[in-house]
């Protein structure tokens, strides 16, 4: 049987003028636009009860109702790549991604992403926007990420991030040594040149970053970081805008910083670590459907716990 969605919403009032496409695009988030402008034409959503055209005018305040019938969303296909998950039921699900995976499928990473091995592991997720993932971590950015599993779920979780109650902390290793923690508020966009580039900029989204001292090495620092809003990069870009680049950033990081005088076996383990040294380590949430409040920890992974040890080899800066 076609699994289909029941739907019953009010356009809301400051959308008056809007396309009833982009409004309702703004009121049912868990939908893309082009599966509601579908939705629309087929007749499978009306309006007070009219069969009406996307691009007609809203006025505020009508009401959205219909089954439509649920077609596959995320096409890509199914790859049994192994998935650390740490929490799931029917709802949702919370996993530890490791280095080196992409989120999902895009011009140079056709297949061995997340979205593939989230459709093998559950095939009902290419019936949601991006196989359910509501956030996501760079390619080499390891910890734990949430997977709505349906859409009533993926909506409530977009809500939550948006509203900034999905609280996110990071372990970040940076080149530089603080002597305290502080808040990064400063908008990020598109670099104004180099367009594979995020940079903060003047007409970019707010965004803001918090970070703290855990401890402080010779020439580098271990941060907790927590996430206001989530931007592209928005970790990575912040700490190099506050002259603190995360160590082993390619993109970001500017030169390896090495400790004057250091031994080998430190230096070659600052020189080959080669991704940003950023763990999403902490994630907490309300439950989407029964508002259980859930929280999860993921451990360091290996490359970086061993960083650890060899910069408090080094030497370790402890304050009393």
């Amino acid at each position: 049987m076609t699994p289909s969605e029941r739907i019953d919403c009010q356009i809301p009032a400051d959308c008056a003028g809007m396309r009833l496409d982009q409004a309702l695009a703004l009121a049912l988030p868990a939908y893309s636009r082009s599966r509601l402008q579908q939705w629309l034409k087929a007749g499978q959503l009306r309006v007070d009860g009219r069969i009406v055209r996307p691009r007609d005018p809203v006025w505020g305040g009508e009401r959205v109702s219909g089954e439509p019938i649920l077609e596959p969303e995320t096409v890509a296909i199914a790859q049994n790549i192994p998935l650390d998950i740490r929490y799931e039921d029917e709802d949702l699900l919370a996993l530890n991604k490791p280095a080196g995976l992409v989120a999902h499928p895009a011009a140079g990473n056709r297949d061995g992403t997340l979205v593939n091995a989230l459709l093998h592991h559950a095939p009902e997720l290419a019936l949601l926007p991006r196989a359910g993932l509501v956030h996501r971590l760079d390619k080499d950015t390891t910890g734990l990420l949430v997977v709505a599993r349906s859409l009533r779920a993926h909506n409530a979780l977009i809500e939550q991030l948006q509203a900034r109650r999905i609280e996110r902390e990071y372990l970040a290793v940076v080149n530089g040594t603080p002597v305290a923690g502080g808040t990064v508020d400063a908008p990020i966009g598109r670099h104004p040149v180099d367009r594979q580039r995020m940079a903060v900029v003047a007409n970019g989204k707010s965004a803001v970053t918090h970070y703290r001292v855990l401890r402080r090495f010779r020439a580098h620092t271990l941060l907790r970081v927590k996430l206001e809003t989530g931007r592209t990069h928005q970790i990575r870009v912040h700490m190099a805008h506050v002259r603190l680049p995360l160590l082993g950033d390619p993109v970001y990081g500017g030169r390896p910083r090495v400790p004057p005088d250091a031994a080998a076996r430190c230096i070659e383990t600052i020189q080959r670590f080669r991704r940003q040294a950023l763990h999403a380590e902490r994630l907490a949430l309300s439950h989407p459907i029964t508002a259980q409040q859930l929280q999860w920890q993921a451990e360091l992974p290996v490359d970086l716990a061993e960083l650890l040890k060899v910069l408090s080899e080094d030497g370790e800066i402890r304050h009393e």
